[in-house]
């Protein structure tokens, strides 16, 4: 007879724990006959003595089915999916899914809500009027089949089991273990269906894993259990000691995504959607290398098949389409306000968290899960490291509703910014490939 005291005896002694010992753990979990405080063991024996790359895959797979597996065979063609371990100004799946879209290849996407600085893609798509995030599993099928995407938030009971885990590792001291946290986010990639997974593994000081070193191995661990599991994963090790682009806030985000889609979007925002689509249509099959994906999505930018794909998306999930033309359409804060630099120089660092925090501050995210969302506030980056300031320039434009927060929110901002004598090469957009 199997007994979790056993299970979470033997991962302790650093001992591999085979797929019936993972699955009498999960399942009994799940079904509440496991309590809290021998799962907390567990996960701490795996945080101390981690796990193989079986293990791993057999973990995911495990909590992957603890909840509805979603089918996505009746949608035509390879489907790839993108996911971002996160950031501040994460605006990719916008532009990306009608980039990739517009290429030719279908994009079925499920996303979230935020719990943070901003809202999560679901909360920047519902700014735009009258769109529908909500659409029914057969709606969602049709609308990938018909217009070649639909982006929809989480539907039905998908991994409970990572759901019941990660609220308890929160609590534990438990989440920075990097086969809980792969497992974790490849559980909700299979849970969704996806036959082939691009990652975006973000760096730095506004990201969850801080170093490079803790990044590649969270991405060496992800493209793993793909490969053990059969799908084909490619993850991108990219840049986080700066916002991505300059908008942080959900219609501007909105707005900023609009921009990139016309061509005319800030440069790493581009310039990373370029390098991610060009992976997705890689391993759908697309293209034979990454210049010749990127070529095709630049032209796509170019000559406006992009953007028409955008409002065919809105229009098809009830939306008001004539926003791609009509920025003033999305919600707009009442008033605005210019931070200004202390001093000359040149911008060396930006603690993207910082931002971000600035931006919830003004009411752009949610403190807690009960928290409303202002879709309209938020804040604009006017500079970016390695740019040269003079004392009296705009930093960054604040947009507000409520001028009870906006000190607080100036000086969280002022705080972001380090500006030195001494210029500083900008960042490396990309780090590292791992396929």
């Amino acid at each position: 007879m199997m007994r979790a005291y056993d299970i979470i005896y033997k991962k302790r002694e650093g001992q591999k724990l085979n797929k019936e010992e993972l699955e009498f753990l999960i399942n009994g979990y799940v079904a509440e006959n496991i309590p809290d405080y021998q799962m907390s063991a567990w996960a701490m024996a795996v945080y101390f003595q981690g796990m193989d790359a079986e293990e791993t895959a057999n973990l995911t797979m495990l909590m992957a089915k603890s909840g509805d597996m979603i089918d996505l065979s009746p949608i035509k063609g390879t489907k790839v999916d993108k996911h971002s371990t996160g950031g501040v100004g994460d605006t990719t799946t916008l532009v990306l899914a009608p980039l990739v879209a517009s290429a030719g290849i279908p994009v079925a996407k499920m996303s979230g809500r935020g719990l943070g600085h901003t809202g999560g893609t679901i909360d920047k798509l519902e700014s735009i009027p009258k769109f529908n995030t909500s659409l029914s599993r057969d709606k969602f099928f049709d609308n990938v089949n018909q217009h070649g995407v639909a982006v929809v938030g989480q539907t039905g009971n998908l991994t409970p089991a990572d759901k019941k885990l990660y609220a308890l590792r929160d609590v534990t001291a438990t989440v920075e273990s990097i086969p809980l946290i792969a497992s974790s986010i490849m559980s909700k990639k299979l849970a969704g269906g996806a036959d082939a997974i691009v990652l975006d593994v973000k760096t730095g000081n506004g990201a969850f894993m801080k170093d490079l070193k803790s990044a590649k191995k969270l991405a060496e661990a992800m493209v793993e259990i793909g490969k053990e599991l059969g799908r084909d994963t490619a993850a991108y090790i990219t840049d986080m000691n700066q916002p991505l682009g300059n908008a942080v806030g959900n219609a501007l985000e909105v707005k900023e995504a609009i921009k990139t889609l016309q061509g005319k979007g800030p440069e790493d925002l581009t310039e990373l959607c370029i390098e991610l689509g060009s992976g997705m249509l890689q391993l759908a099959g697309k293209v034979k290398d990454t210049e010749e994906g990127k070529n095709i999505l630049r032209e796509k930018l170019n000559n406006g098949q992009a953007l028409a794909k955008f409002a065919e998306m809105i229009t098809a999930q009830g939306g008001n389409s004539e926003v791609v033309e009509d920025l003033s359409l999305l919600p707009t804060a009442d008033a605005t306000f210019e931070v200004k630099a202390e001093r000359s120089g040149y911008v060396s660092e930006i603690k993207a968290l910082d931002v971000g925090v600035a931006a919830m501050i003004l009411g752009a995210g949610r403190e807690n899960k009960e928290s409303k969302i202002d879709l309209a506030v938020g804040l604009e980056l006017n500079k970016k490291i390695g740019d040269q300031v003079s004392k009296g320039d705009t930093l960054a434009i604040l947009h507000y509703n409520n001028k009870k927060n906006l000190e607080e929110a100036k000086q969280k901002l002022l705080k972001a910014f380090t500006i030195t004598e001494a210029k500083k090469e900008k960042n490396k957009l990309i780090y590292e490939i791992i396929k």
